[in-house]
């Protein structure tokens, strides 16, 4: 099934719901950063969230980014997400790799560590960018999504974000959102029907795995709620916006005395994209290029 997300209210516009299918863009990060299994399950956890929240926003330049940085061995896991369904990320030490946790799953929390914080900026495309950050709640990317939610923005929140990854790869990634929104927050029993059914889900890779839909999901779980599900279907896909243009760019920047330098040391320059791992190369002919270019700079 297509990498892909659908919207949804219920309840006459009281709940909103969201939900991502991430299989394909979660196993192109893995494969281009040479993930672990458990370094490709908080990645992947954490792409999804961030696809998730962009949704709810308006402009069409709208990104989101998530930073985690826990006490645990994996370090920073970063993620840049856009409205327009393109999400980027990368994991700063991608090799680590933990045992099981108790239940027998990817332990996750215990790679990115409980002890930390979760960092959101929401850029809406104009003006400075909206940055909130939270304390850590588990390390297990959803749960620390759903209460920055809830801290941050006052809206109750349930998150459920997963990855499964085995020896031939990522089979199943994705995620699903359903936030209570102020006309029905109210609804005690409303809110307590909607808690009861989250936790009465096993999973959500499972439901995947079983074969079933975004839609068919949604219909189970809030089908007599009045459920309505938005016309858009979007399509998403692991995308980073790094050329080869941008990285001479920068290397001008670095001054002719510099650029020297790399051609004098190492007969050119390369750089690696964080997000993305593409590996970019300037010859020494292209360096004396960039040389030209100040020094004509410098005399207009």
């Amino acid at each position: 099934m297509a990498d892909q997300l659908i919207r949804a209210t219920a309840a006459d516009g009281g709940i909103r719901v969201v939900g991502a299918i991430t299989t394909r863009l979660t196993e192109e990060a893995r494969q281009r950063h040479e993930l672990s299994y458990v370094a490709t399950a908080a990645m992947g956890r954490t792409m999804t969230s961030a696809l998730l929240l962009a949704s709810s926003m308006k402009r069409a330049e709208s990104r989101v980014n998530i930073r985690v940085r826990g006490n645990g061995p994996l370090g920073v896991v970063m993620v840049d997400a856009g409205i327009d369904g393109t999400v980027r990320g990368y994991v700063e030490n991608p090799a680590v790799e933990l045992a099981p946790n108790a239940k027998g799953k990817l332990d996750v929390g215990g790679a990115v560590g409980s002890e930390g914080f979760l960092y959101v900026v929401r850029d809406v495309g104009y003006g400075y960018p909206y940055s909130s950050t939270v304390e850590l709640v588990s390390g297990e990317i959803g749960d620390d999504v759903a209460n920055y939610l809830v801290v941050s923005e006052q809206t109750p929140s349930a998150l459920m974000v997963g990855v499964f990854v085995g020896a031939a790869g990522v089979t199943a990634a994705g995620g699903l959102l359903v936030q209570v929104l102020p006309k029905a927050a109210r609804d005690e029993a409303l809110v307590e029907t909607l808690e009861s059914r989250m936790a009465a889900l096993a999973g959500f890779t499972p439901l995947l795995q079983a074969g079933k839909s975004l839609a068919q999901i949604f219909d189970d779980l809030l089908g007599d709620l009045g459920l309505q599900l938005l016309p858009e279907t979007q399509m998403l896909r692991f995308h980073c916006g790094c050329s080869l243009d941008r990285v001479l760019g920068a290397l001008k920047m670095l001054g002719e005395d510099e650029l020297q330098d790399m051609i004098i040391k190492d007969d050119g320059a390369e750089a690696t994209c964080h997000f993305c791992n593409e590996v970019y190369r300037a010859d020494s002919r292209t360096l004396e290029e960039l040389i030209e270019e100040l020094r004509a700079d410098a005399l207009s």
